[in-house]
């Protein structure tokens, strides 16, 4: 089991967990029966066992021995003074509980950094897997699910932890030391016990099997909670300028109702073992009152009362680790479907793999070659026999209407997705043999949506990078001309932008992105779109910028505002996944075609 390879993974701090919890138990038990010789030797309406001073005979011997011994100097201190004998229970008694609390607390001490060291564990690999999972899954799966299974699925996996430890190592230890106390005193009485207790176990393991089912439904709705108030708070412009706050909030309060309902559904029948459980075990207490009675009214057995009372004391105390087991059983019952909800992000194929005996990248000398590209994603065919080459030091543009496969190229070519056909090409080698980190390394990504983090504007420019020096951040800065508007933040380099840069304009955050792209120094360039979100004042700023960044660098780019790539070396025209016009702009203009249109449409001349 997943849950018990996790409990373990942290073997010493397990393994002390486990002899405090052992030692809690018998000491819970100790702190019992040291009761018992003081109740025999105060009973008025029996005759107390007189005891010889016991002889050690071997260690088979030694609870007799220790029974034995222990009832003697209660019988020889009753015999000199009852009041000294009760002074020596309560401080044995006292002692007892002293150390079972102890040691309890020193069980919970190494559990609480086992539990903790779990949880982090998880959430490490979790993230750790997230950023290695293609981009497909992405724009797949949503990314609140994500978020809540590294977060209430993990959760969890804590709770199921502790209870794997104390429904292995602890609650049967307890239950075996009981049962061995219930025998010793009567082993009649105990096995009238074992006739009725078996019914408990078969009702709540009915309810951990029905619990199963609705932890599993309530976790994945957790996930599409996480999703929808993800989508809101990122979207929260939109919600207000279109009058859509209330729709928002009526429709996540039907999302949380079911939530609520679904979590508070598993509640229930988690929490219904322990008081169902404890009712099945009083009656089972009520018929051993009556059994025992007849018993010692009958004089059977050789049962007295106070061995009775020290019998009902103990069988009470049994009580509880079996409500403990049907407890962790409710918990690792409900922590099942975390724990496959976890597996499925952990044994996610990662598609793009690096292969074995990758090569690395060293330098980028010749060309970039595009051969005969196919590329399905699920049932649709983005690009269709797509092949062009781009050399050292040039620059092609990509134009077209939406959806024609723009943006495809330029996410295969740093291998965010693999091509279906074809091959990638750069000096010769196909690019699935080069090792990722290389091939990211000579690649520089300028997006339409300026992804920032909230961190420094230093740290945002040179992100990835440890110990970046200032004067180079600087530098990076001028040449993306964003220094004028950093210098006049609050905290120049070290102002904090706010999450996704929302304290910095759409041309400012743009401007850092170049900035951070000069910073890596990329050999290529992929310009996606970087200028068609901006106003036409904060578009010159930062063609400017891109102008900069472009100089001697191999250049990819996805242009709406064809203005932008008049002066490229080739410009490609795709439509429906296919190329199908290609030349500079005087060229195609000439052509008299879709891109001749398109010109038209934006009221670029000839």
């Amino acid at each position: 089991m997943e849950i018990y390879r996790y409990t373990f993974s942290y073997r010493w701090q397990a393994i002390l967990t486990i002899i405090f919890n052992l030692l809690f138990v018998i000491f819970n038990l100790l702190s019992i029966i040291l009761l018992i010789p003081f109740l025999q030797m105060i009973f008025k309406t029996e005759e107390a066992k007189y005891v010889s001073k016991p002889v050690y005979k071997g260690i088979t011997d030694i609870v007799d021995y220790v029974a034995d011994s222990y009832q003697y100097i209660m019988q020889e201190m009753v015999e000199d003074d009852p009041k000294k004998a009760l002074l020596f229970v309560c401080v044995t008694v006292f002692i007892a509980f002293f150390l079972k609390s102890l040691f309890r607390y020193g069980a919970i001490w190494h559990q609480s950094q086992l539990r903790m060291a779990v949880v982090r564990d998880i959430k490490n690999k979790l993230y750790a897997k997230a950023l290695r999972l293609p981009m497909s899954y992405y724009t797949e799966e949503r990314k609140g699910d994500l978020m809540s299974r590294m977060n209430s699925d993990v959760g969890e996996i804590e709770i199921a932890v502790v209870s794997m430890l104390e429904l292995v190592f602890r609650e049967p230890f307890a239950v075996l030391t009981s049962i061995a106390g219930l025998i010793y005193i009567s082993p009649k009485l105990t096995l009238i016990s074992f006739i009725l207790l078996p019914i408990s176990a078969f009702v709540i393991s009915r309810i951990g099997k029905s619990l199963k089912r609705t932890a599993k439904a309530g976790q994945e709705q957790n996930g599409i909670v996480y999703s929808a108030i993800d989508e809101t708070l990122g979207g929260i412009k939109v919600v207000k300028a279109f009058n859509a706050i209330r729709y928002s909030q009526t429709k996540f309060e039907k999302i949380n109702l079911r939530h609520q309902q679904l979590i508070t559904k598993a509640f229930r029948k988690r929490d219904l073992s322990p008081p169902l459980n404890e009712v099945l075990g009083s009656a089972v207490m009520i018929c051993l009152v009556w059994f025992g009675g007849v018993m010692i009214l009958d004089g059977q057995s050789g049962l007295t009362g106070s061995k009775f009372v020290g019998f009902i004391i103990i069988f009470s105390q049994l009580l509880r680790p079996i409500q403990g087991i049907a407890t962790s059983v409710g918990n690792l019952n409900k922590a099942q479907p975390s724990q496959d909800r976890i597996n499925e992000i952990l044994n996610t194929e990662e598609t793009i793999e690096q292969q074995v005996g990758a090569i690395p990248l060293k330098t980028f000398d010749d060309s970039i070659e595009i051969d005969h590209v196919w590329f399905r994603y699920k049932d649709e065919m983005v690009l269709q026999d797509v092949s062009f080459s781009l050399k050292r030091g040039k620059t092609i543009a990509l134009v077209g209407e939406s959806g024609s496969g723009k943006s495809t190229i330029a996410d295969l070519l740093p291998r965010f997705y693999d091509v279906t056909e074809g091959a990638i090409r750069i000096d010769g080698q196909d690019i699935r043999t080069y090792q990722l980190e290389d091939l990211h390394k000579h690649i520089g990504i300028v997006s339409q949506e300026s992804i920032l983090f909230n961190d420094t504007v230093r740290s945002n420019i040179a992100f990835g990078m440890d110990d970046a020096p200032l004067e180079k951040i600087i530098e990076a800065a001028k040449i993306a001309h964003a220094h004028e508007f950093i210098i006049n933040m609050e905290n120049g380099y070290d102002s904090i932008i706010g999450e996704r840069g929302n304290k910095l304009s759409g041309g400012q955050k743009q401007r850092l992105s170049i900035a951070r792209a000069i910073m890596k120094n990329p050999s290529i360039l992929i310009l996606d779109e970087a200028t068609s979100a901006l106003d036409t004042e904060s578009e010159k700023i930062v063609q400017g910028a891109l102008d900069e960044l472009m100089k001697d660098r191999t250049s990819l780019i996805i242009a709406h505002r064809l203005s932008t790539v008049k002066n490229a070396d080739e410009i490609l025209v795709l439509s429906k996944g296919k190329i199908a016009e290609r030349g500079t702009h005087d060229e195609l203009m000439v052509l008299n075609g879709i891109y001749h249109n398109l010109c038209s449409l934006q009221g670029i001349q000839g």
